[in-house]
C-alpha cells in the first residue's frame, strides 16, 4: 500500500525540487534498477504525455496508467479520486488491453482448442505406446516418446515469449500452429524410432509457442480481480486435454491406428491458428510497444539462440543418462554439466537478451518457486504417466478404460484450480500459508497410491485418491502463481510467469525421462529376479518387450503373467514412493520463498521522504535562529 499511496501524492508535494534535479533523479533511479527488474516483455505502454513533467508522474515500476484498448485508444491517466487509471475503486489492477466481445469469444474458443490439442499430445502416448513401440521396435526407449515433445516445449518457452514481443502474439501463435501441424504429420509418417522422436520434437516446438503465448494473451486481457479464474480456465483446458487425450486415443487406437491419431491434429491446429490470426487485433502487443528504435532484424539478432541450444542440449544429455533402462552412464552427465556451465556463462556474459535472465534468478522467491514447481510437478507427472500403465498392466483394462483413469484426476485438477481462483485468489497479496497447505497434502495421496497399486486393491478407492491428488495440485498451481506475482515486482511479472511455465514444462520432461528411467530399471530388476527365482533363465526377449509394452501383460499366461504383474507392482510402488519423497522435499523449498513482497518505492515516495526531511531541517534551522 505504500507504493499506491506514493503514486497518489499530488504533484504539488514535489515543488521543492528543481525540475532538472527531479528529471536527473528519476533517470538515475531507472538506470540503477534496470539490471534486475527489466522485464523480458516490457510493461504496458504509458498513455500520458512524454514530456519531462509528465514522466515525473510515472512510478518507476511501470506507468501509472497501463490500460489501453487493442485498437490503440488510450485512457485517462488518473481518476478523479487520485488513483491511477489502471486501478479500480477497490484497488484491483485493470487489464492492460481490451478487445470486443466477439473477438474475445473467438479467441477463447480457438485458444481452448489449441491448448486442448497441445495437452492431448502428452497423454495419448500413455495408451498408445505399446503399439508404437511394437511397430518401431523401441520397447526400451518409450520414455522418449513423451520426453522429446516436452523438452522442446519447455526449453523454447522463453524464446517464444521474446519472439512474441518482436512479431506480436498474433503472428507468433499462428506460426506455432503451423510448426505443430508439421510435427504431427512427421510423427504420423515415421518408420523408425529416430524419425518419430524428431517429429515429436518438432510438435513440441509448436506447442511451446501455443502455451507460452496463450499465457501472455490471458495476462494482457485480465486484471488482478479475474486473473485467478482466467488462469484456472487455462489450466482447465490443459487438463481436459490430458484426460481426454489418453481416453480418446485408447478408444480410437483399434479403429484407426496410431498414425491417424497424429496426422489428424494438423488440420485442427491450422484451423485454430487461422481463427486467432483474424480474431486478434493487428496492434495487440505482448506488453509495451517497442520504442528502442531497432529494426526487426536487429531485434531478432539480439535473441539468445545459443542459450536455447545449449540449454536444450544440457537437458537432453542429462535425461539421456537418467532415462537409461539398465545402468546409468556417467559420461552424458559430465557432458551435460559442461554444456550447462557454457549456458550459464553465455547468459551472464555474452547474451544481449538472455533466454533466462540470471539476474532475475537472484530473487529468492522466483528461484525457489521455479525449483519447487519442477519437483512438485515431476511427482504429479508420474501419476499422469503411470496410472494408465497400472490399469493396463496390473488390472488388464483396455486402453480406452485405462485412459479414463485420468479423467477423475484431471477433473480434480480443474476443480481445484477453478475453486481456488473463484473463491480465494480474488485479491493481491501473499498466499504463503495456502501454498504450504496444498503442497503438504499431495505427498499423502502419493503414498496411498504406492500401496494401492496392486492387483487386488479397491478400484473405487484408487480413483478417489487419484481425484484428490489432482484437486490439491490444481489448487497448488493457482496459489503459487498468485503468490509469485506478490513476491516479484510488477515490471517482471511477464518474465516471472514465463519462467514458471518453462520450469513446469521441464517438470514434464524430467518426470517422463527420470521417472521413466527409474520405473524401467526397477521393472527390469524385478522381472529378472523373479524369473530367475522361478528357474526361467531365457526370458531376456520377453523382459525387453515388457519394459515398453504394458499391454503385453494381458497376453501372457501362467507364471509369465504373474511375474509380469508382480514386476509392474514393484516398479509402480517404487516410483510413487520416490515421488512422495520428492513432494515432501518441495514443501520445504516452497516454504523458503517467504511471504514478503518486493520493497519497491516509487520516485514520488522518495521525494515525499525528502520533502519531510527538508521541512524538518527548515524547522530545526528556524529554532536555532
Amino acid at each position: 500500500m505504500e507504493d499506491e499511496a506514493a503514486i497518489c501524492l499530488p504533484l504539488r508535494t514535489r515543488s521543492w525540487m528543481p525540475q532538472s534535479s527531479r528529471i536527473g533523479h528519476d533517470q538515475e533511479r531507472v538506470r540503477n534498477e534496470a539490471s534486475e527488474t527489466t522485464p523480458l516483455i516490457p510493461p504496458a505502454p504509458t498513455t500520458v504525455d512524454a514530456s519531462p513533467e509528465a514522466r515525473l508522474d510515472e512510478p518507476i515500476n511501470g506507468p501509472s496508467s497501463g490500460s489501453s484498448t487493442a485498437d490503440g485508444n488510450s485512457v485517462d491517466n488518473a481518476k478523479p479520486n487520485g488513483k491511477p487509471a489502471n486501478v479500480d475503486d477497490d484497488g484491483h489492477t485493470l487489464a492492460n488491453q481490451t478487445i470486443s466481445v466477439a473477438r474475445g469469444i473467438l479467441c477463447t474458443m480457438a485458444l481452448g482448442f489449441l491448448i486442448f490439442l497441445q495437452a492431448t499430445n502428452i497423454s495419448l502416448i500413455t495408451t498408445t505406446q505399446s503399439r508404437i513401440a511394437a511397430d518401431l521396435d523401441a520397447f526400451d526407449k518409450t520414455s522418449w516418446f513423451t520426453s522429446a515433445y516436452l523438452i522442446a516445449m519447455s526449453a523454447l518457452g522463453p524464446l517464444n515469449g521474446k519472439l512474441s514481443s518482436v512479431f506480436s502474439p498474433r503472428i507468433c501463435i499462428f506460426a506455432s500452429t503451423i510448426v505443430l501441424a508439421i510435427g504431427s504429420v512427421l510423427s504420423s509418417l515415421a518408420g523408425s524410432f529416430e524419425t518419430f522422436v524428431f517429429g515429436r520434437a518438432i510438435t513440441g516446438m509448436g506447442a511451446s509457442g501455443v502455451f507460452t503465448i496463450s499465457i501472455i494473451i490471458v495476462l494482457e486481457l485480465t486484471g488482478s480481480k479475474r486473473r485467478g479464474i482466467a488462469i484456472g480456465l487455462l489450466n482447465t483446458g490443459y487438463t481436459i486435454g490430458v484426460a481426454v487425450g489418453a481416453t480418446a486415443a485408447g478408444a480410437l487406437l483399434p479403429v484407426v491406428g496410431w498414425r491417424a491419431l497424429f496426422w489428424v491434429q494438423a488440420p485442427v491446429a491450422l484451423a485454430g491458428g487461422l481463427v486467432l490470426l483474424f480474431a486478434i487485433p493487428h496492434d495487440f502487443t505482448a506488453g509495451a510497444k517497442d520504442e528502442s528504435g531497432l529494426s526487426t532484424g536487429e531485434r531478432l539478432a539480439r535473441l539468445d539462440y545459443f542459450g536455447a541450444l545449449t540449454l536444450t542440449a544440457a537437458i537432453v544429455l542429462m535425461l539421456y543418462s537418467l532415462s537409461s533402462p539398465r545402468e546409468i552412464p556417467i559420461m552424458p552427465i559430465v557432458l551435460s554439466m559442461v554444456v550447462l556451465l557454457t549456458f550459464v556463462m553465455n547468459e551472464i556474459y555474452l547474451a544481449k537478451d538472455p533466454i533466462i535472465p540470471i539476474s532475475l534468478m537472484k530473487s529468492r522467491g522466483l528461484l525457489l518457486t521455479c525449483l519447487s514447481t519442477v519437483g512438485y510437478m515431476m511427482a504429479r507427472w508420474s501419476v499422469l504417466f503411470y496410472t494408465p500403465t497400472y490399469a493396463i498392466a496390473v488390472r488388464q483394462w483396455s486402453p480406452a478404460t485405462a485412459g479414463s483413469i485420468l479423467i477423475p484426476t484431471n477433473a480434480g485438477f480443474a476443480a481445484g484450480g477453478l475453486l481456488v481462483g473463484w473463491f480465494h485468489v480474488r485479491r493481491q497479496g501473499s498466499f504463503y500459508v495456502p501454498c504450504l497447505v496444498v503442497y503438504s497434502l499431495f505427498p499423502i495421496t502419493m503414498i496411498l497410491l504406492a500401496f494401492l497399486s496392486t492387483q487386488h486393491s479397491n478400484p473405487v478407492l484408487y480413483v478417489l485418491i487419484v481425484l484428490a491428488g489432482g484437486a490439491v495440485t490444481g489448487g497448488a498451481l493457482n496459489y503459487t502463481l498468485a503468490h509469485l506475482l506478490h513476491l516479484t515486482p510488477k515490471s517482471t511479472h511477464y518474465i516471472a510467469t514465463s519462467l514458471v511455465a518453462t520450469f513446469r514444462g521441464f517438470a514434464g520432461s524430467f518426470g517422463s525421462a527420470i521417472g521413466g528411467g527409474m520405473f524401467t530399471r526397477t521393472l527390469y530388476t524385478s522381472l529378472h529376479t523373479h524369473f530367475e527365482a522361478e528357474g526361467l533363465h531365457h526370458k531376456e526377449r520377453l523382459i525387453r518387450r515388457l519394459l515398453g509394452s504394458p499391454a503385453l501383460v494381458g497376453q501372457l499366461t501362467g507364471i509369465d503373467k504373474q511375474v509380469a504383474i508382480h514386476g509392474y507392482e514393484d516398479a509402480l510402488r517404487m516410483l510413487f514412493l520416490a515421488g512422495a519423497g520428492l513432494a515432501v522435499l518441495m514443501v520445504f523449498v516452497q516454504a523458503g520463498t517467504g511471504w514478503k513482497g518486493p520493497k519497491e518505492e516509487s520516485v514520488l515516495e522518495e521525494e515525499r521522504e525528502a520533502l519531510v526531511q527538508n521541512r524538518n531541517n527548515n524547522t530545526r534551522s528556524a529554532r536555532e535562529d
